[in-house]
């Protein structure tokens, strides 16, 4: 005979750390109302609920429309740690879909992300760095970072975040410096991305290769690619064991040895100078051609 027992224990589906959600269309406008709650475990629960939903597109318009961005917004300014993580995470995830790009330059979102680039939480300033990641593929997205004015601060980062975020920063940078170089040339971008063509980590190598190839494309970039004797490693890489790191070493002179002084410095033994014509040539260095 059945008896009527109340269990102690939860249901195996019940997560306690994640709000419950309202049925249907109610769903998202009651999570909404809970993340502007002065509880601070309501808060958390919405946020690990919304991170589940954002993965829908459907559910990211809707956020999007009433009026989600602004409400987490404001939980990038949050005191409590686990908050601003959830908040950016929420928000790297809405960004992997082309409205929640579009709702990012609406709303401003770049501009309230910027506030986070030096959070003491490396886990909330890894989620920014994908949002931005994300973000920059699309060429809306890139213009709306360099018009900002973040690409001075991002390339300063460059030296001082840990590697995994370096790697997603020189995503950003690449996709960026096809907009505009003019920045990031000024904040001194090329002897930065030098000592990373240098790295012991394969990932790291290759992306900044990759990021000198949109460096190289203006004729400012050709001349300080050369000037900071940059070509020599490149061309040094075509050695590398990644054949990633050789192709986009490749694809970085192809633009720099564009002009005269970025050609001259990868003849060997010129070292990197610009001016190897005023040596007398040595007659092993001269190929003659005579007609049949």
């Amino acid at each position: 005979m059945a008896h009527a027992r109340i269990s102690a224990y939860l249901p195996p589906d019940i997560n306690p750390s994640q709000a419950a959600i309202a049925y249907g269309c109610r769903a998202l406008p009651k999570l909404n109302e809970e993340l502007r709650s002065e509880d601070l475990l309501t808060r958390k629960k919405a946020l690990v609920a919304l991170c589940d939903l954002m993965h829908d597109p459907e559910h990211v318009y809707v956020a999007i429309d009433i009026g989600c961005l602004e409400s987490l917004k404001a939980l990038l300014k949050d005191s409590n740690n686990m908050v601003r993580i959830k908040a950016t995470e929420v928000l790297q995830i809405m960004v992997t879909h082309y409205v929640g790009r579009e709702g990012f330059l609406e709303h401003d979102i770049i501009h309230a992300l910027s506030f986070l680039l030096n959070d003491p939480e490396i886990a909330c300033r890894k989620n920014l760095h994908l949002a931005f990641k994300y973000l920059a593929q699309i060429p809306s997205g890139a213009q709306g970072i360099v018009h900002s004015g973040l690409i001075p601060l991002l390339v300063w980062k460059l030296q001082r975040e840990e590697e995994e975020i370096q790697e997603l920063l020189l995503d950003t940078l690449a996709a960026c410096l096809l907009v505009d170089t003019t920045e990031a040339l000024t904040s001194r971008v090329v002897p930065f991305l030098k000592e990373k063509l240098l790295s012991a980590n394969d990932n790291i190598r290759s992306k900044a290769a990759y990021t000198l190839m949109a460096i190289s494309i203006p004729l400012e970039g050709k001349k300080q690619v050369w000037q900071y004797g940059v070509i020599p490693i490149l061309v040094h890489l075509l050695k590398d064991h990644v054949e990633e790191v050789q192709a986009n070493a490749a694809g970085a002179l192809m633009y720099a040895t564009v002009t005269t002084a970025g050609e001259v410095a990868c003849w060997p033994g010129t070292g990197g100078s610009t001016r190897p014509w005023t040596q007398t040539p040595s007659p092993r260095s001269c190929i003659c051609w005579s007609p049949p």
